[in-house]
């Protein structure tokens, strides 16, 4: 299906929005009314702008309490309406948006709306334009699309028809069935948006915290399966009103937007992609830092043994149990210093991973690698991390171990299992983006969002993961655009004992995380332990948590750069991250950081 977007989603001058749609792969975009009377440019240039990127202008938008208002207001409203129409005739758009009345001036009318409405119709298609109604979900008299459609109806005006838009009708609880009862040439345009599930004014909602189909809680694919079934041929098109969105820059956004609707169209029977290629596991987690001795002495204390050198970089391969740290010192590290660049992630068909990525827009990135290296596909993630789809132990396909010489020293068969998740901050403006792109892109659940008290602020955290938890990731994000470069990065390290671990990490000199002592009380009253375990959690610095399904005890590392470690038990079926114990985790942090200055 042809795709649009609406110039409000996207941030910059009309010209920078107009390059990012058409880079991304649209079809058409809403002109979006004030981006036209800000832009410096002629309607008859735009348009010109537009067909040079290979874009249609689908919709002008929007025009304002128009219908079922005193005939003298009326007429004053057609002569504004002259106007629109004659530009939109310079700017090549045949359909324009008219928004259901919240004028005070309004009346409760539908046979005074729709007989203003045929007029202003009659009006429109002089100029060769359709008039499409859309019911605001904050409209003062018509705010549900079954009610629009009921005028448009009773109207009976072959360039009058209705909009359908996403959010007005799920952020009103409306059942979308009744679409189906609109004949599909009625419907002359359909507006997409996604949003989180949130207890606030709509109009606020609407205004402020729209996003991309898949990354909120509305069951888009279910309305448009609706809208379908009417025989919609139209374009999909996105109207998202974000702050975010609003000043992040417009060409990744853009690329966000596009892949929302590829992933909404294979969800809907209209878009054929590769399939999904589910990950497995965790093949390794690369480190890129400036001065490797500080993890090889962590690294060591947690019983990681360096088994294996890069033949041609300066790469470790740290290896206990079936967890891999990669500990990069090359030309790889970024200005920002120590942080975790890299996941592998074990895949059952690497390549066919790799062609899933690439059809939702994600960069492959190049290697640069040796003719004997051998060779993996490798895409990046919003933040910048790179994906690397691998087949560790699998004969039949390249083995990324290969590229590494052995030191002669076998892993450690110390208490850490493999990898239990890991904790990726993310950049203010992609928080939404990552979901999606996980989702999207490998196949993996997302989770809830939860918010956890920082002692300077609040951060979101949302896990993304596969059905049997053989991949975790924990995404987070900051309150403000600086708070990704404050919080850091973590890999949690599975055990099936975290006291055992957590004794063995202290006597080999390494530095547990202190935890308040208050924490420890309050633990005391609320739940009840055997004798001489809440003073061995207290002892060792474990954290410790309880849901309906297990227990979860864990404890941290100090923070190197961006990067710390986490040991972690889990037992039953818990199933969480130990969100209860967040705000006390990072007080801990922020006051060490605040004694060291690092």
């Amino acid at each position: 299906m042809r795709t649009s977007i609406a110039t409000v989603s996207l941030s910059g001058s009309l010209t920078e929005k107009l390059d990012a749609a058409a880079r991304a792969g649209f079809d058409g975009v809403e002109i979006f009314e004030n981006d036209l009377l800000a832009s410096p440019l002629t309607p008859e240039e735009i348009r010109a702008r537009c067909a040079d990127l290979g874009l249609t202008v689908d919709l002008y938008q929007p025009m304002r309490d128009m219908e079922a208002v005193p005939e003298a207001e009326f007429a004053r409203n057609l002569r504004r309406a002259r106007h629109k129409f004659e530009l939109m005739r310079r700017l090549g758009a045949d359909t324009v948006l008219v928004c259901s009345s919240v004028s005070p001036q309004a009346v409760d009318d539908d046979a005074l709306a729709a007989e203003q409405l045929s007029r202003l119709a009659d009006l429109a298609r002089e100029f060769g334009v359709r008039v499409a109604y859309e019911a605001l979900a904050w409209g003062r008299h018509v705010s549900t699309y079954d009610h629009a459609w009921r005028i448009v109806e009773t109207a009976g005006h072959p360039a009058l028809g209705t909009c359908l838009d996403s959010f007005h009708i799920l952020s009103r609880g409306s059942d979308p069935k009744g679409i189906e009862d609109i004949p599909g040439e009625k419907i002359f345009f359909l507006q997409l948006a996604d949003a989180p599930l949130l207890a606030m004014d709509v109009l606020q909602w609407s205004r402020h915290y729209r996003c991309f189909p898949g990354q909120g809680g509305f069951d888009v694919a279910g309305m448009l399966r609706h809208v379908l079934r009417t025989g919609y041929d139209g374009p999909l098109s996105l109207e998202v009103f974000n702050d975010v969105f609003r000043q992040a820059e417009a060409s990744p956004t853009a690329v966000d937007a596009r892949r929302s609707l590829l992933v909404l169209q294979e969800a809907v029977g209209r878009a054929v992609l590769p399939e999904p290629v589910v990950p497995t596991g965790v093949a390794f987690a690369e480190l890129v830092t400036p001065d490797a001795e500080p993890f090889a002495a962590l690294l060591g204390a947690l019983g990681f043994t360096r088994t294996a050198r890069h033949r041609g970089k300066p790469v470790a391969l740290w290896e206990q149990g079936d967890a891999r740290i990669l500990v990069n010192t090359g030309p790889a590290v970024r200005r920002d210093g120590t942080q975790l660049a890299a996941i592998g992630l074990e895949s059952p068909d690497p390549a066919g991973a790799a062609r899933r990525a690439e059809a939702l827009l994600a960069p492959v990135l190049p290697r640069r690698r040796a003719p004997e290296d051998v060779p993996l596909d490798a895409v990046a993630a919003p933040d910048g991390t790179e994906l690397f789809f691998c087949a560790t132990g699998r004969p039949e396909l390249p083995d990324w171990r290969a590229d590494f010489e052995d030191t002669g020293r076998p892993p450690a068969a110390g208490g850490v299992r493999g990898i239990d998740h890991l904790a990726l901050t993310q950049p203010w403006h992609h928080f939404d983006e990552a979901a999606l792109f996980y989702r999207g892109v490998l196949g993996l659940t997302t989770r809830e969002s939860v918010d956890v008290a920082d002692p300077y602020g609040l951060l979101r955290s949302r896990a993304v993961t596969t059905a049997d938890g053989g991949v975790r990731i924990a995404l987070t994000v900051g309150a403000a655009p600086t708070d990704d470069t404050v919080h850091a990065q973590h890999i949690a390290l599975a055990t099936d004992d975290v006291v055992a671990a957590a004794r063995r990490f202290r006597a080999a000199g390494g530095s547990p995380l202190p935890v308040p002592a208050n924490y420890y009380d309050d633990l005391a009253a609320r739940f009840e332990f055997a004798d001489g375990e809440l003073e061995t959690y207290r002892e060792l610095g474990i954290l410790y948590d309880r849901d309906d399904r297990g227990v979860f005890r864990h404890c941290y590392t100090r923070t190197i750069g961006r990067v710390f470690f986490e040991l972690v038990q889990r037992d039953g079926g818990y199933r969480g991250y130990g969100a209860a114990n967040a705000p006390v985790r990072l007080a801990a942090q922020h006051a060490v950081r605040a004694l060291t200055g690092g």
